[in-house]
């Protein structure tokens, strides 16, 4: 045995860096196969791959979203949050510029001649009129999504609508949320696979069996997965040995994960631009026309009474459609310039905070959940995976000794 190793040292050698190659390249196979395609790819039903986090997306968007409204979201709770001064205040440029623009092209499209023969002065007055009232009208709105919130959005549907029919979103969650697990996979293949491949290799001195190598290989695959993702989540609490300290590293980064799912939800979820674009065209799009239409008819009819007389005669049967149309306007505004508020309303929704804070007060189960699901109902599957790919990379191997 001794002068088989002084002979063929160099392929001794070899055995550890191969099996940690292994265990490395299985881990990166792995992650990704957890990842992509984010559609089936091959010859369906059964020869071929689809990712294993978009192929249940449903089933993980409902268990996400679940915890979500179980524990962190709470929609009346967000629209009871918001200061409507505050709201007003930051948007007052953009508010403004709405209403002067809404003013000038509902009177060129129903009075033309009254408006394009107004001095500017007078123009500028009812622009200012409007402006002015713009943060009561704004109030009451508000005050009305509050009351009637479950009839006019979902914001559950919301969110599990957008995680299934964006499955980019639902393994950009994973990622972002476990960046750092996903790289402590990869990362242990190395680890693992060069621990296992020195005792592959004495195995290999006393006995030269062909079959050692793939099945060393197999079980590299197969231990180190296994055991990778029992140190992300296990121990819940931290461990010591002596000087030696373990805590499982999702549990461990509870504070960065907080802030990490927080801003997922506020910045790439629940947006203003998705929430508005669900209530202004989803299933329950009438109930919030009838809130607005109801309101702005009452604005309208309060800045137009100090001239009421005069502008029943200007304008007589036309002011009920001259209010249709102010609503139907607003709403279109709002469909096509939502984005340009984003910013300013992520932060005045407040919705970040809000998770974090709650994020911070799950069970170590319930914490648990906003990761393990990606893992938990098809984690075998990744194992056999390092399985298999070990397998198949340790009979190459024997191929190489034994030539």
């Amino acid at each position: 045995m001794i002068a088989d190793f002084a002979e063929n040292w160099l392929l001794y050698c070899s055995i550890p860096l191969v099996a940690a190659l292994i265990g490395w390249s299985t881990k990166i196979v792995a992650v990704e196969m957890l990842m992509r395609p984010l559609e089936f790819r091959g010859i369906p039903p059964w020869l071929g791959w689809q990712g294993v986090i978009p192929r249940a997306a449903p089933r993980m968007a409902t268990i996400a979203v679940d915890l979500m409204f179980s524990r962190l979201i709470d929609p009346k709770e967000i629209i009871g949050g918001v200061d409507v001064g505050e709201l007003t205040a930051r948007l007052r440029e953009p508010l403004d510029a709405a209403v002067a623009h809404m003013v000038h092209e509902v009177m060129m499209r129903h009075e033309p001649r009254i408006w394009v023969t107004m001095p500017g002065f007078a123009k500028d007055a009812m622009v200012r009129r409007v402006q002015r009232d713009v943060p009561e009208l704004i109030d009451e709105i508000v005050t009305d999504l509050h009351t009637n919130l479950d009839q006019v959005m979902d914001l559950r549907a919301i969110a599990i609508d957008t995680l299934v029919t964006d499955k980019s979103l639902l393994v950009e969650m994973v990622r972002r949320v476990g960046h750092h697990e996903l790289r402590f996979i990869v990362r242990s293949g190395l680890l693992f696979g060069t621990l296992l491949g020195f005792v592959q290799m004495v195995t290999w001195a006393f006995t030269h069996s062909p079959w050692l190598m793939p099945v060393f290989g197999g079980v590299t695959g197969l231990t180190t997965d296994w055991l990778a993702l029992q140190m992300i989540f296990r121990p819940v609490r931290p461990f010591r040995l002596g000087p030696l300290r373990w805590q499982g590293l999702f549990h461990k980064r509870r504070e960065q994960v907080c802030a990490d799912y927080a801003d997922l939800i506020a910045t790439e979820i629940f947006t203003p631009t998705r929430i508005l674009a669900a209530v202004l065209d989803g299933p329950r799009a009438d109930r919030l026309a009838t809130i607005l239409a109801r309101r702005m008819h009452e604005f309208i009819d309060a800045q137009s009474a100090p001239a009421r007389p005069l502008v029943l005669l200007v304008a007589g049967d036309s002011i009920a459609a001259l209010k249709r149309d102010i609503v139907s306007e607003t709403i279109q505004y709002l469909r096509t310039h939502a984005g340009e508020f984003e910013r300013q309303a992520i932060e005045i929704l407040g919705l970040r905070d809000l998770v974090v804070r709650k994020t911070r007060e799950l069970t170590d189960d319930e914490y648990e959940g906003l990761l393990r699901p990606a893992f938990k109902q098809d984690e075998w599957k990744l194992v056999a995976i390092g399985g298999v790919l070990g397998f198949l990379v340790g009979e190459l191997q024997v191929q190489l000794l034994l030539s």
